[in-house]
């Protein structure tokens, strides 16, 4: 599909989708992403159902997949480290840099400005155990 197969949503087409609940992280360990992502993030880790994990913070969470575990019938690629995530921050991006080397996080590039959903954003970058991509940012108000 080419950018010229592109239809755009017009107002008397609805859409489909309001918000993103959950996203899916495959992981080559369950115990190390927990660790990380409570340790540099804050995030608050859950069981769901036995042997299942997610990672919950806000009103979002990220369900966690060890590769090599069938969980569900319907995942057929599902490779670690091929995620690319944005989480936003009402901290100050000083205090962010700060923390992620205070827990020995390689910061890969930022801050930086970005293009978010809603606003302009001023991101830094830095990976996760599996190396998936993580991009922490502020959205930077308009002048």
């Amino acid at each position: 599909m080419s950018t010229a197969d592109f239809i755009p949503r017009t107002r008397s087409s609805p859409a489909l989708v309001d918000g993103l609940d959950h996203v899916v992280l495959t992981v080559a360990s369950i115990a190390q992403t927990l660790a990380f992502y409570q340790r540099v993030l804050g995030m608050e880790a859950r069981e769901f159902k036995p042997g299942r994990w997610a990672l919950h913070f806000g009103s979002q969470k990220i369900n966690l997949h060890e590769v090599g575990t069938v969980v569900d019938p319907n995942v057929r690629h599902a490779t670690p480290g091929s995620a690319d995530v944005c989480f936003l921050t009402r901290m100050p991006l000083t205090d962010v840099i700060a923390h992620l080397q205070r827990e020995q996080v390689a910061i890969v590039q930022g801050p930086v400005r970005a293009t978010g959903a809603r606003a302009t954003l001023q991101s830094v970058y830095f990976y996760d155990p599996d190396e998936n991509l993580i991009e922490v940012a502020n959205e930077v108000q308009a002048s």
